[in-house]
């Protein structure tokens, strides 16, 4: 008799952790660095001076994004750290009280009384605070927060997406920047909106749209804000 094959799923939750950061660190590096660099090409239109501020937003956004990242969940983390360790007490303090607790939770699914105290006397059994923090914390493998990740993602996909934009004007005519640029830049992001679609396994034209939208209108303000103060200068 043939052994049978198991059937291995890959589910997009199990990259949330460093998806989400990196789709955000890549977006943000493509928008601000254009941006910057539209904003301070439509001031003066001297490309030594675009190429600086790129360059030097492109220094500065990877390393906030970092920062960022790694703070906002280190927050997170430090909430889970403490939800966990209240449990792991309540769990040492008042066992029967938690198992009523995580009995109610599975009766509460659709499992029949009976049926929901079998499984939760033996989830306990093997791993009560795992039990816990899955089905009554909503903490598990996948999402739990992992601020190291989050920011390495962030800085990497930032730098990526920056450079992109710098690549374009480090090519594009002088003066007339900004409209290469610019396009350029709209089609980056509609590639990241695809790509990160793809990747989280999502239909890809509600993020693609959603991410050029606003693009163009965070560089259709820095345009119009550098034009303005540059024709004042």
């Amino acid at each position: 008799m043939a052994r049978r094959k198991l059937h291995t799923e890959h589910h997009a939750v199990s990259r949330i952790g460093w998806l989400r950061a990196a789709v955000l660190g890549a977006n943000d590096g493509i928008i601000s660095t254009a941006s910057l660099i539209i904003g301070v090409a439509a001031a003066s239109g001297d490309r030594n001076a675009v190429l600086i501020s790129g360059g030097a937003g492109l220094v500065a956004g990877a390393l906030s994004m970092a920062a960022g990242e790694y703070v906002s969940v280190s927050s997170q983390s430090d909430a889970e750290q403490a939800d966990l360790a209240r449990e792991r007490r309540e769990l040492r303090d008042m066992p029967e009280m938690e198992r009523q607790e995580l009995i109610q939770i599975y009766v509460d699914r659709g499992l029949t009384r009976e049926l929901a105290t079998q499984v939760a006397d033996q989830l306990t059994a093997k791993d009560a605070l795992a039990a816990h923090a899955r089905d009554e914390l909503g903490i598990s493998d996948f999402t739990t927060a992992k601020p190291i990740q989050a920011a390495v993602a962030s800085a990497f996909s930032f730098s990526v997406g920056a450079v992109l934009p710098l690549a374009v004007t480090a090519l594009a005519p002088n003066p007339g920047t900004e409209l290469p640029v610019g396009a350029a830049s709209l089609l980056f992001l509609a590639a990241l909106g695809f790509l990160g679609a793809w990747a989280g396994k999502a239909q890809p034209l509600k993020p693609t749209v959603r991410v050029v939208f606003w693009g163009a209108i965070a560089m259709a303000v820095t345009a119009g804000i550098g034009r303005l103060f540059g024709g004042v200068v």
